[in-house]
């Protein structure tokens, strides 16, 4: 079957998130946009209309432009929640830059990306309140800070909700200041950093055109439904605009899930029929089913069953909500499509999930590119693939491998202006308009992509998060007796890289020098206190020692 052949969805298209969001308020404005929990009562579910959600950008955006903020760099960290969105979406109508800062990062981290961005307001929960003395004191570039849970002023200490209810009275008394505002398509709209967390942060610059690109040109190869829990971190370009942008866009509802914990419980709970989860969350939601399946002494039963669905459905008879009507009421009832990307998934899980009529679409994409490149169809689905190209994109594959495999290379109106005030990184991976993702693959037969390396050093952790080893190496050489060292992935039984693992050679000189006799517990006690500023996911779990130095390559380098 040729993609090619398949019929492109119909969609509307734009050139500006403004012209967007009027859009669906004059075709949609009565419309449920989201649905969230209460702050203060979380038995109480808030709805917001689209035309409320535009209103709330418009007062913010009012009052941002009063105190002359519209045309700067606005960043923003806190946990997922209304408020954060409608920051996102009111930055993106203005002539500023947004700049999205991963709520997981340390303080130190935080001040590097806002320092690095320009940033002068900085949008935060009550969560990094503690920070704001430290980041004042360091940065004072930033002229505003305004908590989102802050109830009131304090010089330039701003409360979110005071400063959209003064937003509110302007826009009553006839302010334009922000609603006039038009900007260039092509200018930075949105500053993502996907690393840059020791001095030297690394900012990727897309345009409002590359992020309506990716909707307009993603909504014609992505099925999309009509609710969706919203589970994936907003600072993550994949949900920032694949999910929500593209959600909106297409006039769905949007369920703002609270908590990680909660997912299950918000599934059923707002019964949404599609979700976008990385491959970690697959993984769990299979086991789950497997083990509960085996506790009930129901697993031989679904064995059986999967087959019988799947030879009926070859004669046109679709009996999955029934044969599956347990697990599909587990996930709320409704669930009938995940999208998924950030990292590989195995093709069994995706096979299961389409077995028990719960399609799952894997697709690839990188911050680089806005994100998305490739993503299956309902029509043309195989998970062992990331599916087909969107429809703006050019690929190409550059030092080909005898085995048919290439580095990655897109073309198109998805890709990057460039690293921000990084020229040099800009034009290693950026050329004539090509972005090389410095991962392998090819072409199927078939026209679907397929990945089958990553970038060279690069290790995706199965929750999706990227770690770049030299990073973590770098904190490592700093202990006086630690000579070399190699992060690497610790792999689980099916392959999934899970946690991280430091191989290490060791000064024996210094080791006697500095009078250790437990080498094994001090490395570990070092380590840890080398690593202590990082995230989470970046700490090294376990430690190997070797008893030679790692084989080099002819510049001295260590072979990985």
């Amino acid at each position: 079957m040729n993609n090619k052949k398949i019929k492109l969805n119909q969609a509307t298209k734009v050139t500006s998130i403004k012209e967007m969001l009027n859009l669906a308020v004059k075709e949609s404005g009565e419309k449920i946009a989201f649905q969230y929990k209460d702050e203060n009562d979380k038995e109480k579910i808030i709805q917001v209309t689209y035309k409320e959600f535009a209103n709330d950008t418009e007062a913010l955006g009012t009052a941002l432009a009063n105190i002359g903020m519209q045309d700067k760099h606005i960043a923003i960290i806190g946990e997922n929640s209304y408020k954060w969105l409608t920051v996102y979406l009111t930055v993106l109508q203005s002539t500023g830059v947004f700049v999205p800062i991963d709520k997981e990062l340390t303080v130190k981290e935080v001040i590097n990306v806002l320092k690095h961005s320009d940033s002068e307001v900085l949008f935060y929960s009550e969560k990094y309140e503690k920070w704001i003395p430290q980041i004042k004191e360091e940065l004072p570039n930033i002229k505003f800070f305004i908590g989102l849970n802050k109830t009131e002023d304090d010089a330039n200490i701003l409360s979110y909700n005071k400063l959209k209810e003064n937003g509110k009275k302007l826009l009553n008394q006839g302010s334009k200041i922000y609603t006039d505002l038009q900007d260039d398509e092509n200018n930075l709209k949105l500053l993502v950093y996907t690393s840059g967390t020791t001095g030297a942060p690394k900012g990727v610059m897309l345009t409002e055109h590359n992020l309506i690109s990716v909707v307009y040109y993603g909504l014609q190869v992505a099925d999309i439904k009509t609710k969706c829990l919203s589970v994936l971190p907003y600072h993550h370009t994949y949900e920032a605009v694949a999910g929500i942008l593209v959600a909106l866009h297409k006039r769905a509802c949007i369920c703002i899930n609270d908590s990680l914990k909660n997912v299950l419980k918000n599934l059923q709970l707002y019964k949404p029929d599609y979700i976008y989860l990385v491959p970690a969350f697959t993984e769990v939601f299979y086991k789950n089913i497997w083990s509960n399946a085996q506790k009930t002494g129901k697993d031989k039963i679904l064995k059986k069953m999967i087959p019988i669905s799947n030879a009926l459905r070859k004669i046109g008879i679709d009996l999955r909500d029934k044969f599956f009507k347990s697990i599909h009421e587990a996930f709320g009832g409704n669930l009938k499509e995940i999208v998924c990307g950030g990292a590989p998934i195995r093709p069994e899980i995706g096979k299961f999930f389409n077995d028990i009529g719960i399609t799952l679409l894997n697709g690839y994409g990188i911050t680089e590119c806005s994100p998305l490149v490739s993503v299956n169809r309902l029509q043309f689905n195989d998970s062992s693939t990331v599916g087909v190209v969107l429809p703006c994109c050019e690929i190409k594959f550059e030092n080909v491998t005898p085995e048919g495999d290439g580095e990655i290379c897109v073309k198109g109106d998805i890709v990057m202006k460039g690293y921000y005030k990084e020229q040099e990184k800009t034009d290693r991976v950026l050329k004539n308009g090509w972005f090389n993702t410095e991962d392998y693959g090819h072409i199927n037969k078939k026209g679907q992509l397929v990945i089958n390396g990553r970038k060279k050093n690069l290790i995706v952790l199965d929750n999706g998060k990227n770690v770049y080893p030299e990073e973590i190496e770098n904190y490592i050489l700093g202990i006086p007796y630690v000579q070399e060292v190699v992060v690497k992935g610790k792999k689980n039984t099916i392959g999934q890289e899970v946690a991280l693992i430091a191989e290490v050679f060791l000064n024996q000189e210094k080791i006697s020098e500095l009078k250790i006799n437990n080498i094994q517990e001090k490395l570990k006690t070092d380590i840890n206190e080398a690593c202590k500023d990082l995230p989470t996911y970046k700490r090294i779990s376990d430690i190997e020692i070797r008893a030679q130095e790692f084989e080099k390559t002819t510049t001295n380098k260590i072979k990985r």
